[in-house]
């Protein structure tokens, strides 16, 4: 099947992702790559095969959108070397933040769905919502001008123990919970990750606090950040033994003073301030920062209390000689995954592809969070004037970093000059213009 594209860098890109699957589904897949860019209004797989004129061939598309469910750890791997390892190469120790927000679904008979707490209901909202839940890392790459953009690169579906039976027997998998999937996840970004030649370092929230997350996390190498609950049990140092010392059995692990941090966090002495770039402004913070052993971590951690208008805030870093500077800018990145997420459902539409395989589901959403990270990918090394036309909005604000719905219209715009100029050749044909034409008008309308 050939494809009267153009055959840019990025469409390249979308080749090389789609070259880990069957050859028969390689071109179909390369072509969805570039429907679910240039697809408008209710995203759905079919919505990106009118968009790739595989309108006649639905079908087989859906196949090819659960084959890539079923290969997304190696079509992930291609992301990273063809289009993220370029950007942060020389850029120092990688972060990866982990979250798994979930996606709101529709219908009865979804697989993989179940009701689960909405963590962002709003005025009017729910606190559940019925959906799928994604565990998903998110590699935070700084950029020069726009600050930390989270980059997805895999996820695992979190299926409810009791909601696995709604899943066929064929495809049904075991129950693992998150902490579990995410350690998965952590595996492949070390494997994958690793090849840049820095140690990695972890950004979770205080649901991934737990030894099954934390210890095979050191156990990779990793450093771990992260919210600390406030009744932590925390315990002292271990005594130092003078050398040339030592008593009956194994040297102690864990010190025997029991730490409080409510009453670490309400005595006025100790504290400090200090200046921090903390979600893109200069702010200033109070803080007391102190070492103690954690039996979860199976060690020494860092921890630092920071002082909020709305009270005290604990956050630990299992490297203890780690700078609270590091720590507290490390927590504030993890925020561009929350957006990212955002943007994956608002602008390029995770969640409304109407599926009903599971596998499907699973590849429909990395689909839509590939499409994210290649669209910033492209958008990388280009100015905002390329980006973002303020002329047209003049109540826009000039210091506003360009948005991802601006980057992805800026693609939508190259991709589509392109099919223009292709067709703009000597000898074409009134037939030909005319297609073209109303390629567009579909497109646009």
């Amino acid at each position: 099947m050939t494809s009267p594209h153009p055959t840019t860098a990025p469409c390249q890109w979308f080749s090389r992702l789609a070259s880990v699957l069957d050859r028969r589904s390689v071109p179909r897949l390369a072509m969805l790559f570039l429907g679910a860019v240039l697809a408008r209004g209710r995203r759905t797989v079919t919505r990106w095969s009118r968009a790739a004129r595989l309108s006649d061939q639905f079908r087989p598309c859906s196949t090819a959108v659960a084959a890539a469910g079923k290969k997304a750890d190696s079509v992930a791997a291609r992301l990273v070397f063809a289009a993220i390892k370029p950007l942060v190469a020389g850029a120092g120790r990688p972060t990866v933040a982990l979250d798994d927000p979930p996606t709101q679904r529709y219908g009865p008979h979804v697989p993989g769905a179940g009701v689960h707490h909405n963590p962002a209901p709003g005025p009017a909202g729910s606190p559940y919502v019925y959906g799928h839940v994604f565990g998903v890392p998110g590699l935070l790459a700084a950029h020069p001008t726009w600050g930390v953009i989270a980059l997805p690169l895999l996820a695992r579906l979190s299926v409810r123990n009791k909601d696995l039976p709604g899943i066929a027997p064929k495809h049904r998998p075991e129950f693992r919970t998150k902490r579990e999937l995410a350690v998965e996840l952590l595996r492949w970004a070390e494997l994958w990750l690793g090849l840049l030649g820095q140690p990695l370092r972890v950004v979770a929230d205080g649901a991934y606090a737990k030894k099954e997350f934390l210890k095979p996390a050191i156990a990779l190498g990793m450093t771990v950040v992260g919210r600390l609950r406030c009744d932590a049990s925390l315990w002292s140092l271990p005594p130092v033994i003078p050398p040339g010392q030592k008593g009956p059995g194994r040297p102690r692990a864990y010190g025997t003073e029991r730490i409080s941090l409510a009453k670490r966090a309400g005595q006025r002495r100790g504290g400090a301030a200090g200046a921090f770039t903390l979600y893109g402004e200069r702010v200033t913070k109070r803080y007391k920062t102190f070492l103690a052993t954690w039996k979860r971590a199976g060690g020494a951690i860092r921890v630092v209390l920071v002082d909020e208008p709305t009270g005290w805030r604990a956050y630990f870093c299992t490297d203890p000689s780690a700078a609270v500077a590091d720590i507290l800018t490390t927590v504030a990145d993890r925020f561009s995954l929350e957006i990212a997420f955002r943007d994956c459902q608002e602008v390029v539409g995770a969640g409304q592809q109407q599926v009903r395989f599971l596998w499907a589901n699973i590849g429909a959403f990395h689909l839509c969070l590939w499409t994210f990270t290649m669209t910033g990918a492209w958008a990388w090394s280009r100015s905002e004037e390329d980006l973002v036309d303020r002329s047209v909005s003049p109540w826009d604000d000039p210091t506003r970093r360009p948005s991802h719905a601006d980057k992805r219209r800026a693609w939508r715009r190259e991709l589509l000059a392109g099919e223009i100029r292709a067709v703009l050749r000597p000898g074409v044909t009134d037939a030909e213009i005319q297609a073209v034409a109303e390629r567009l008008l579909n497109l646009a309308a």
